[in-house]
């Protein structure tokens, strides 16, 4: 009985040693099939970010929960302005002025909190934080998500534009306005307003039937001198540095998972646009039941894909983190062959990796095994 005893013992020590080494992922980075947590995973060498979220989830003996470490590693993103796309003083739109999406997820309740196009307040992940904490509802928007964030505390309202957010502005009008989110519209070629061409081709029916019954007394009232210019095709300007989001996702020490974005938008976006920042399973997405998943690239393409969903749910099945990364990426790039975006997969072991389609692709990551953050390129 001794000697089986001792047997068991043996055999349940050598399975616990076989599930603490690492595992290399081919492609994807280092990742921890066990005894890595806490983990924080963010998009691009976000190094700062992934630092002070790290700080929160890695403190004293329990350390910090998911949900508050990704709020300081976005919020850290925010004040930094990172890459100049998250947070106050970037990405101005149309009209010269900047505005913040934000989201965070609870992967342990489901909960989530949105703020989309929100003036006047610069804490992004903080106001999408109090709408979780604080509210029914799962995303509030505009100038009612400002109102709301400043009577839960925030500070503003405030002036989200910066002296370089407003030089890059006028030297987008200086050139006319291009390139821009228009499309199907006149004038094609200069700043607007624009009309659609079939309204345009409606008042030009209508100019003829007035002028063969009128005469030319109402000839002024059609003048535009643009009306002849010829329709440019959608100009893709999309890259890593003006239109990007910091997505973050963070395991901590009870294996409790919250993810969180945070974004400026588009540059020179149509006002009132909201990207796949704020939408939940669009630009991120957690599950303590599965993992996690944080996305960045072409929003408005993203978005109709909910790729950070799928991911999840790719994983739920069974899938790899690498198989499931590479599964949304590929379900898009089959629509949209000339799409940009990447998205990182993290299942609830820490086994990580990401894909990517049209850039290469980087994203950061901390765990328990590391001294510091590494940063895993992805190329395409």
């Amino acid at each position: 009985m001794g000697r089986r005893r001792s047997a068991v013992r043996l055999l349940v020590g050598l399975l616990l040693l076989r599930f603490n080494w690492c595992l290399a992922v081919d492609g994807g980075g280092v990742a921890e099939v066990d005894g890595a947590f806490p983990l924080v995973v963010s998009t691009w060498p976000f190094r700062e970010a992934v630092r002070a979220a790290w700080e929160v989830v890695s403190a004293g003996d329990g350390g910090g929960s998911a949900v508050d470490a990704v709020v300081a590693g976005c919020s850290a993103c925010e004040v930094l302005r990172c890459d100049g796309t998250v947070g106050p003083g970037g990405s101005p739109d149309e009209n010269g002025e900047t505005t913040l999406d934000a989201l965070i997820m609870n992967g342990a309740t489901m909960e989530i909190g949105a703020v989309a196009a929100m003036r006047y307040v610069k804490d992004g992940i903080k106001a999408a934080k109090l709408v979780m904490e604080h509210s029914l509802h799962t995303l509030l928007v505009g100038e009612k998500a400002t109102a709301f964030a400043i009577s839960m505390g925030l500070p503003g309202p405030t002036n989200l534009s910066s002296p370089e957010s407003l030089e890059k502005w006028a030297n987008w009008r200086q050139n006319h306005c291009q390139p821009n989110f228009w499309k199907n519209v006149v004038p094609a070629g200069s700043c607007g307003p624009y009309r659609p061409i079939n309204l345009l081709k409606a008042l030009d029916s209508t100019k003829h039937e007035v002028e063969g019954s009128q005469g030319g007394m109402c000839n002024g009232w059609f003048q535009s001198e643009n009306l002849l210019e010829p329709i440019k095709s959608h100009l893709k300007f999309i890259d890593r540095h003006n239109h990007d989001t910091i997505s973050m996702a963070v395991i901590d020490k009870m294996g409790h998972i919250a993810v969180g974005t945070s974004t400026n938008g588009a540059t020179f976006k149509i006002p009132g646009r909201v990207g796949d920042g704020p939408i939940p399973g669009s630009s991120s997405y957690g599950d303590d039941e599965v993992g996690a998943c944080g996305a960045s690239g072409d929003g408005d393409i993203m978005m109709r894909f909910l790729p950070c969903y799928q991911v999840v749910e790719s994983m739920r099945r069974g899938m790899e983190p690498q198989d499931a990364a590479m599964d949304a990426i590929s379900r898009i790039a089959r629509k949209f062959p000339d799409f940009i975006g990447a998205v990182f997969a993290v299942n609830k072991k820490g086994v990580h990796a990401g894909a990517c389609h049209g850039w290469t692709f980087q994203y950061s990551v901390r765990n328990s095994s590391m001294h510091d953050v590494e940063v895993i390129t992805v190329y395409p």
